[in-house]
Order: C-alpha cells, then sequence, then structure tokens
C-alpha cells in the first residue's frame, strides 16, 4: 500500500461535566463523546525519504505547529519508522469550534501512517501516543462512542441512539484557555455513573458546565443556543463555539438549517467512527 484516504470525523459532547481540579491544574471531567458523519479528509501517500509534507498549510498555523505534522513525527520517533508521507487535507470541520477537528486529524494520521508504514501497532498503543498530542485524540484512536473520565482519557465504550444533529457554527473563536481558568466556571458538579446516563437520566441532570461562561464571553455563541432552544434541547459541545440539537430525521434538520440564522451543517450521529469504517475497508 502506497496510498490511503480516510475521513477524520467531528465529535460532539453529549454533555460535560467538570467534577474537580488535579493538583497539577487539568480539570476532572465527565462527558459522552459521539461522532458524527461530517469529516476532513486526510490523503496520504507513502515517502521513502522520511519527510512530512503536508498541503495545504492551514492559516496562522505553521506547518511545525499543526497536529497533523506533530502526530506523524511523533510516530516516527515512538517505532523508529524511516519512512515519510505527503499528506494532503480537506477542512471542513471549523478551527476552535468544540467538534475535535484538529483531534480527529491526528488521530486520523496515527492511524492511516500506521497502517501505510506497515507498523501494526495496536489501538491502545496509539491511543496513548494521541494523549500526548491532547486529550480528545484517544477516543477518536479507538473510534467507538464512549463515556469518557479522568481528563477524558478514562473511556467506556457505550452504544446510544444515533440521532441526525442539526450542528450551528457560529462566527466565534472560544479560547479554551480562557474557559478552563475563568473564575466563575463551575468545578464541583455531582459525578454520575454511566448507568444512570444509559439508564435515561433527566436532561435537567447533565449540561455543558463550560456553557454559561462562553455565552458571557460569545453573543455569538449565546444567539445560536437561544434559536437552538426553540426547537429542542440545544446544547453546546466541548468549550465551544459549535451548538446542537438532535432531531428525530434528517428531513426536520435540513428544514432547520434552511430557517436558522446562523451557518451550520446536519449530520448523522455515530458509535463507530467513519475513519474506522473506511480503515476496514481499505
Amino acid at each position: 500500500m502506497t496510498r490511503l484516504t480516510l475521513p477524520a470525523p467531528a465529535k460532539l459532547n453529549l454533555f460535560l461535566h467538570i467534577t474537580g481540579r488535579r493538583p497539577d491544574g487539568y480539570h476532572l471531567l465527565q462527558t459522552v463523546f459521539q461522532f458524527l458523519e461530517q469529516a476532513d479528509t486526510l490523503h496520504f501517500a507513502r515517502r521513502t525519504d522520511g519527510q512530512i509534507l503536508l498541503t495545504p498549510e492551514l492559516p496562522g498555523v505553521p506547518s511545525t505547529s499543526n497536529l497533523i505534522v506533530r502526530a506523524a513525527r511523533l510516530l516516527q520517533a515512538h517505532t523508529g519508522c524511516t519512512q515519510g508521507a505527503d499528506i494532503e487535507l480537506e477542512k471542513r470541520l471549523p478551527m476552535g469550534g468544540g467538534i475535535g477537528g484538529g483531534s480527529s486529524d491526528a488521530a486520523t494520521t496515527l492511524l492511516g501512517l500506521n497502517r501505510l508504514w506497515g507498523l501494526d501497532l495496536p489501538l491502545d498503543a496509539l491511543a496513548a501516543l494521541g494523549l500526548e498530542l491532547g486529550a480528545d485524540v484517544p477516543v477518536f484512536i479507538q473510534g467507538h462512542a464512549a463515556w469518557a473520565e479522568g481528563v477524558g482519557e478514562t473511556l467506556t465504550p457505550v452504544d446510544i441512539p444515533e440521532p441526525w444533529y442539526l450542528v450551528l457554527t457560529p462566527q466565534a473563536h472560544i479560547s479554551t484557555a480562557d474557559v478552563f481558568c475563568h473564575a466563575q466556571l463551575t468545578r464541583d458538579t455531582p459525578a454520575i455513573t454511566v448507568a444512570a446516563f444509559l439508564g435515561g437520566v433527566s436532561a435537567r441532570s447533565i449540561q455543558n458546565d463550560c456553557e454559561n461562561i462562553v455565552r458571557q464571553l460569545s453573543p455569538e455563541v449565546d444567539a445560536a443556543l437561544t434559536w437552538l432552544a426553540q426547537h429542542g434541547t440545544a446544547r453546546m459541545t466541548g468549550t465551544g463555539a459549535c451548538c446542537f440539537v438532535a432531531c428525530p430525521d434528517c428531513i426536520t434538520a435540513e428544514h432547520l438549517l434552511a430557517i436558522s440564522p446562523i451557518p451550520g451543517f446536519v449530520s448523522k450521529g455515530c458509535n463507530q467512527s467513519p475513519a474506522h469504517v473506511a480503515l476496514a475497508a481499505q
């Protein structure tokens, strides 16, 4: 195999609770990750000279800082692999939207190059590498909807309904660091169990603890959530800016998108990552 094309899917945090804070400053979380069909696309072509060349470069993101390049070089360093790759990115997911675009790109890079270079590292080993790049990377590598705890790296696979979602993409950039450092951020939400969540815990018992802070910081996110709340249980994913509502079918979601004053997209929820589905088909 010398070439490989894989999606890098979006994710949603169906809720996000902050249950505490470690001595090192990292926040302890509870959340559920679910994938979306909406995705970036990565094209890989094997090189024999060890170079990692990414095109195009993202505005404001030097190649050396891009998680795709960092993931490829991390895999080279960990395995001693002397192969390289040309990587072409088709970017569809908004940056800084809380839907995991950069983390997903990194995970798909690790999955794709592990296959392209014939390394055959198991998923657990790849997930451990991915954690060095970001707390959201392991769930994309493991490839199944998951209950997550710790800083987001302790994963329990879950099978949950796969609705259609309307996802709004407000034109706002939210600093995750600013949100997690905010003095008004709640950091003591009582922990719940995965059994309670799967058993149908009340919607009022789960929330995104970052949402109120982001609404204060961003009128655009506030407007998106206010509009979505007219049509269902509105949620923000991650630390924003993307917001979503579950819909009974694609037609309903497409109708809401057509009348929305805020841009967005419609996508189906997936318990199995589209990246893993595509990789299995290669």
